[in-house]
């Protein structure tokens, strides 16, 4: 049974691996999404950084990516920055691409 004991291990901690990984990438996407978010609202240095804080601490709101999107949204619309939902969902599915990539080239 030590076999089937060490492919189950295996397999546990790889999937522990991987969820780190998506942890991780979706932290950095949701500063990678604070930024673009804060340039178009006109922030820069600090402010921005700032902001791009306040976004990643949304995502622990509620399970999902709702909670984010929702910030930045209420965000634009607060600001009168013109970005459609649609918009704001690619750039989303856009900067999680980029900060897999980035999680994983760190790895």
């Amino acid at each position: 049974m030590s076999g089937f004991d060490d492919r189950e291990n295996a397999f546990e901690g790889r999937y522990a691996h991987d969820q780190e990984i998506e942890f991780k990438a979706t932290a950095r996407r949701n500063k990678l999404l604070g930024l673009w978010a804060a340039g178009l609202m006109g922030m820069t240095g600090d402010e921005a950084e700032a902001y791009a804080k306040e976004v990643v601490k949304a995502d622990f709101e509620e399970v999902g990516h709702e909670d984010v999107f929702r910030k930045v949204r209420g965000d634009f619309d607060a600001r009168g920055v013109e970005q459609s939902d649609h918009q704001i969902r690619h750039r989303m599915e856009q900067l999680l691409e980029d900060a897999r990539e980035q999680v994983r080239n760190e790895a």
